[in-house]
């Protein structure tokens, strides 16, 4: 199974292939595994394709994205490994960088000069084989040219600082009346950044995102 197989098939369920790279000792890759190959979302291209497939179930984004991602793994001859594995845990977001024009933002998520804020890295499928990989986009970080920043000013309650975030602060702020907004229409500070603009998700698909974070701290 070739890269692009791959990514047909993940198109086909809304996931995408968002690069790879060909591990050494330092990228704390499994033993076996000689290509690494990122899987995520971007946009609102997952959502229908989840939406119709949900079950009701705990964690419901994890099982439904693990049903899919298993069975394109395995039919690449491949396995899928998971964000949640661990611990110990794979450094998925120093994977995303080897993979992808993608940075740390201001306030801490990777960006991506096409999808802003917006996207997500759900899995990674690992590969017997060294095979061929697209080359690595080289575009720099566009939090480079931004000169306001927006997302270290915009939300209500100061959670981003650019040392840090405060967690605790923020998910306070969610269980108010105040906010509403951000439970409802996704984080202020990430509908801010003016990257691909604050409605690159579909309709609902912030909100789920939001109450599974409020959920998790309950």
């Amino acid at each position: 199974m070739t890269y692009d197989g791959i990514a047909t098939d993940l198109a086909a369920v809304g996931l995408a292939a968002r690069g790879g790279f060909h591990p050494g000792p330092a990228d704390a890759a499994p033993t076996t595994c000689r290509s690494v190959i990122l899987i995520g979302n971007v946009g609102p291209d997952f959502w229908p394709h989840f939406e119709a497939g949900r079950r009701d179930e705990p964690n419901a984004l994890d099982s439904w994205t693990k049903r899919q991602v298993d069975r394109i793994a395995a039919k690449a001859g491949g396995w899928a490994v998971y964000p949640s594995d661990g611990p110990p845990y794979f450094p998925f977001q120093r994977w995303a960088m080897k993979a992808e024009p993608v940075h740390p933002s201001p306030i801490g998520m990777l960006i991506h000069p096409d999808f802003g804020l917006w996207h997500a890295y759900r899995a990674a499928i690992c590969l017997h084989d060294a095979v061929p990989l697209p080359a690595r986009d080289e575009r720099p970080s566009p939090c480079t040219a931004c000169a306001d920043k927006p997302c270290l000013t915009t939300c209500p309650v100061g959670a981003f600082t650019g040392q840090g975030y405060d967690v605790p602060a923020c998910a306070a702020h969610l269980l108010t009346e105040d906010g509403r907004d951000c439970v409802e229409q996704g984080c202020r500070a990430r509908r801010a950044c003016p990257v691909a603009g604050p409605d690159l998700y579909a309709a609902g698909q912030a909100a789920f995102h939001m109450r599974a974070f409020v959920a998790a701290r309950d």
